[in-house]
């Protein structure tokens, strides 16, 4: 990404789109400067979002459906000729101990918290890379960063969205693609309402922690403003969540020491073996 024209102009893509960070992103994107391309499976709600995001592109879609995002990707990337930017938003969190989870519970949270967004990404980095530009924000959780109790769907979910984001930076970091792991903690969203109990049905309630968090319009500003500084990883939170997040950061010089192989031919010598 080009940090010196920053957002203004750019193609933005946001799968969740239709409330919480998501919404909020869309929002702070389009007060920027972007074209927002907004997706989500409630076409309502998206539409409602769009009314506050001047001109939009809603796409309302299951991120779990494979044939349903090859015709998103299509729809995207012909609106304005490219996507410049993707943020892989979409997500269900969990309140329950692990000793009471149904296995169907880690396989629902997983495919929409992990696999559904890693193949948002797949769908989009060939073209990313192919006009040799463009930026992805992963939004993993400081539950991505710290395995946090009655979240151990979600964890494991967070977690490896966080090691395909790294590992993916590092492959493309010959190609001008820039790639940012954010980790917000507590963020005044539906998430803990919408968290799946024990059974997989939806916990229906709120937490305090949730309820007294970052507002959702300051969270997306904080995750824009440290994109177009150019950092890595962003940590999005407050007190004892923040300290949790930054003891637990990956080294800069780490990540550019996995950049570093990269720039030196590590890719080809492996596939050569």
């Amino acid at each position: 990404m080009d940090y010196a024209s920053s957002f203004g102009g750019k193609v933005a893509w946001i799968t969740g789109a239709s409330s919480g960070i998501g919404a909020a992103l869309a929002r702070e994107l389009a007060t920027r400067g972007a074209h927002v391309v907004l997706s989500g499976r409630d076409e309502a709600r998206l539409a409602e979002v769009a009314a506050t995001c001047g001109e939009t592109l809603l796409i309302p879609f299951d991120v779990r459906d494979d044939a349903a995002l090859a015709e998103a990707t299509a729809k995207a990337i012909a609106w304005k000729g490219g996507v410049d930017m993707a943020f892989a938003n979409a997500g269900i969190s969990q309140r329950s101990r692990a000793l009471k989870t149904s296995m169907q519970v880690y396989r629902d949270i997983i495919d929409v918290d992990l696999t559904a967004q890693i193949a948002f990404s797949q769908s989009l980095i060939g073209h990313m890379a192919e006009r040799g530009s463009g930026a992805l924000g992963f939004i993993s959780s400081i539950a991505g960063k710290v395995g946090v109790p009655m979240r151990t769907a979600y964890c494991a979910a967070k977690f490896g969205l966080a090691g395909y984001a790294d590992a993916l930076r590092a492959e493309l970091t010959q190609n001008g693609v820039s790639v940012h792991t954010i980790y917000p903690g507590s963020v005044a969203t539906n998430v803990s309402k919408n968290a799946l109990t024990a059974e997989g049905t939806a916990r229906g309630r709120s937490d305090k922690a949730i309820d007294e968090g970052i507002p959702a319009d300051v969270a997306a500003r904080q995750m824009l403003d440290s994109i177009a500084a150019g950092e890595r990883e962003i940590i999005v939170a407050e007190g004892g969540e923040l300290a949790m997040g930054e003891t637990r950061r990956t080294p800069g010089a780490l990540l550019d020491q996995m950049a570093g192989m990269v720039a030196k031919g590590y890719m080809e010598k492996l596939e050569q073996q």
